[in-house]
């Protein structure tokens, strides 16, 4: 293969579509990372960084649907690498449902079974899949391979997935999926690789950014998670509320709301935004003196500390803790007030270490509390890899 050979991830949601670009090493290593943003707007623009940061492309889109993002990303691949030399796109699809426990070459009968999952995981699922389609059509020949954010968690025992419902629900595919896969995915992996001695223990991973859930990992493998059917359960989040008594959608139906505006309401005003009043963005919430910001960040912490507390029994203890993603890796604030709660565990901070986001920020006298970088992107290349060649 050419030095130029490359491998495509995409990560499309409603209105972007994230892209990293990697080379076909052994792992792939990242060459440029971009996205094209604003679609649906007046204002799409497509970005491109390499990987020392340095902007190598800036424009506006002429035309701000997918299918013309897509079409540039192509005219800036073929220009850059060639169109020979791009080998296969690779996928984040959220929710694989009970049939799709590892990555999977995309055909077309396992894209339409995909698209059929798309009422579990409303807010991701059509978006994840609609690249997928224009690629086919745009490069019929380039192989296409989707990675699911549900997998990981498929090796966790049957008591851990069930819910206490009738039966016959759970054998038609209601259970606990739990999602963030690939970024738990991607810790494990970098556990195993840097810090071999934390990696085959007990280890609680918190992936905290605007979606947020937490899973319970022994020896590099799903035990436990926050999330549930959807990606609703767990956490409060941005803009998701997290778990819910089921009582409180019954009453909301009872008071005259349509599902249509419960779904809205849960999905897109709740979590940080509900609770404050001002913001999805932590990092807003935490630069105010509003007592609603204090009060939504004091919940936030308080769930994810009592999460963390029932996934420590899960696992029968704790030996590692570690924070990733956006708020996970850098929000001092917020891993304080998680861990200032789990004194009981055996976890305890750093000021300074935590401050300066150390890699370790755990105090001497604690178990291991690590900051690490998630990389999603970097897992959807290697399974991409692995699956093709």
């Amino acid at each position: 293969m050419s030095d130029a050979s490359s491998l495509l991830v995409l990560n499309a949601g409603s209105s972007s579509i994230k892209f990293a670009v990697y080379g076909d090493g052994e792992p792939p290593v990242n060459r440029w990372r971009g996205q094209a943003d604003g679609l649906g707007g007046e204002q799409a623009r497509f970005r491109v960084r390499d990987a020392d940061g340095g902007v190598v492309a800036d424009e506006a889109l002429k035309d701000s649907d997918h299918r013309s993002a897509l079409e540039r990303l192509l005219g800036w691949l073929d220009e850059t690498v060639g169109y020979e030399n791009l080998l296969a796109a690779g996928h984040r699809v959220v929710h694989g449902g009970v049939d799709f426990h590892a990555p999977v070459r995309l055909t077309e009968d396992n894209t339409a079974a995909l698209e059929s999952l798309s009422s579990l995981a409303p807010l991701h699922q059509p978006h994840n899949l609609a690249p997928v389609r224009i690629l086919a059509d745009l490069r019929p020949d380039l192989p296409q391979v989707a990675c699911f954010d549900t997998a990981f968690h498929r090796t966790q025992d049957a008591v851990a997935q069930r819910f206490a419902l009738p039966r016959q629900w759970g054998e038609r595919g209601v259970i606990r999926y739990g999602f963030h896969g690939l970024s738990y995915e991607a810790i494990a992996t970098a556990l195993r690789e840097a810090h071999p001695r934390i990696a085959p223990g007990r280890v609680i991973a918190a992936h905290l950014g605007n979606g947020a859930s937490l899973c319970a990992m022994r020896d590099g493998r799903s035990v436990a998670t926050s999330m549930g059917f959807t990606a609703l359960d767990g956490l409060p989040m941005g803009q998701r509320c997290g778990a819910l008594d089921p009582g409180v959608v019954l009453y909301l139906l009872e008071q005259g709301m349509s599902r249509e505006d419960v779904q809205d309401m849960l999905y897109h005003r709740s979590g940080l935004l509900g609770m404050s009043g001002i913001s999805h963005d932590m990092r807003e919430l935490l630069a105010s003196d509003a007592p609603e910001a204090a009060e939504a960040v004091e919940t936030y912490c308080y769930r994810a500390a009592r999460e963390i507390g029932s996934l420590a029994v899960a696992l029968d203890g704790v030996d590692a803790l570690v924070f990733t993603a956006g708020v996970g890796e850098n929000a001092p604030a917020v891993r304080a007030g998680i861990v200032d709660r789990l004194g009981s565990l055996g976890l305890a901070l750093s000021a300074p270490a935590n401050e300066a986001n150390a890699l370790f920020i755990s105090a001497a006298d604690s178990a291991p509390v690590l900051v690490l970088p998630t990389d999603e992107e970097g897992m959807i290349a290697r399974h991409a890899r692995s699956l093709l060649w």
